[in-house]
C-alpha cells in the first residue's frame, strides 16, 4: 500500500506541476507578447521582470510537492472506491443537474475557505510565516498563482479533495472543478483584465472577482480576500476598488 501510495504521488507530481507552468505559460505569452489580446486591459505598465517569473516558478514547484499529497490520498481511495466520487452516468434529470450544482457547490465552499483563511495568514502574527512569499511580487504575474510558501500550500492543499470525500458527485463535476479554480488563479494574477469593464460594472459582473479586483489585492494588500465571488467581501467590509486601474468603483 505504502509503495502504491508513493507510486501515485510521484506520478502526480509531473502532471500537477506542468497543468500550472503550461497554462501560466500560454496566458503569459499571450498577455505580455508582441501582439497582446487587443481587448484586454493592461493592469500595470510594468512588464514582470525575469528574476521574479524564475521565483515564482520556482516557489511554484515547491508548492507542487505539497498539492501532490493529498491529491495522492484521493486517487487512492477513488481507485478503492472510498470517496464520494462516482463515475456511473446519471439517470435521472436532477443527478444531471447535479453535475453543475456540484461545481457551484464546491464554488462556493471553496470561496469561504479561501477568504477566510486568506484573512487569517494577513494577520500579522502569521503574515510572514504563510503568505509573504505569495506578496513578494506587487505586481504578481500569472506565475504568481500557485507561488506559495510551505505553509500556505498545505494550507490550500487539503480542502478541495477533502470534499471529493463528502460530497456525492460525479467525477466530471470535479475535474471541471479543478480547471476552473486553476484557470481563475492564473487569470487572476497575468496583470491584464480579459472582460470588458461594461461587464464586470454590470448586474453580474459586479459580483465576480477577476483580474481588476485580485490585481489591487496584491498592490494595496489589506482589501479583496476572496476567490470566485465578491459576497465575503461585500459581507466583511473588505471589498474596495478605490484606485482601480480601469476606473470606477464596480460596486453592488
Amino acid at each position: 500500500m505504502t509503495g502504491s501510495f508513493i507510486e501515485t504521488y510521484l506520478w502526480l507530481l509531473v502532471p500537477i506541476f506542468l497543468r500550472y507552468l503550461l497554462l501560466a505559460g500560454a496566458v503569459h505569452h499571450v498577455m505580455w507578447g508582441r501582439r497582446p489580446l487587443s481587448f484586454a486591459s493592461p493592469l500595470t505598465t510594468a512588464r514582470p521582470r525575469r528574476e521574479h517569473l524564475r521565483r515564482e516558478i520556482k516557489t511554484s514547484a515547491l508548492s507542487s510537492l505539497i498539492y501532490a499529497l493529498p491529491a495522492a490520498v484521493l486517487v487512492q481511495a477513488f481507485k478503492n472506491g472510498g470517496t464520494a466520487l462516482t463515475t456511473e452516468t446519471p439517470t435521472s434529470l436532477l443527478g444531471w443537474l447535479w453535475i453543475p450544482g456540484a461545481v457551484l457547490a464546491l464554488m462556493l465552499l471553496q470561496d469561504a475557505y479561501f477568504y477566510w483563511t486568506h484573512r487569517l495568514m494577513h494577520l500579522p502574527r502569521f503574515y510572514r510565516a504563510t503568505h509573504h512569499t505569495h506578496h513578494t511580487s506587487k505586481q504578481p504575474s500569472s506565475f504568481a498563482s500557485f507561488a506559495f510558501s510551505g505553509w500556505e500550500a498545505a494550507a490550500a492543499a487539503w480542502f478541495v479533495p477533502f470534499l471529493a470525500f463528502v460530497i456525492p458527485m460525479h467525477l466530471s463535476a470535479f475535474v471541471t472543478f479543478v480547471a476552473i479554480a486553476t484557470l481563475q488563479a492564473v487569470m487572476n494574477h497575468a496583470g491584464w483584465e480579459v472582460y470588458p469593464k461594461r461587464f464586470l460594472d454590470g448586474p453580474v459582473g459586479r459580483w465576480l472577482i477577476t483580474a481588476r479586483h485580485h490585481n489591487l489585492h496584491h498592490t494595496k494588500f489589506s482589501r479583496n480576500y476572496g476567490l470566485f465571488f465578491r459576497f465575503w467581501d461585500r459581507l466583511m467590509g473588505t471589498d474596495d476598488m478605490s484606485g482601480d486601474p480601469m476606473g470606477g468603483t464596480a460596486r453592488a
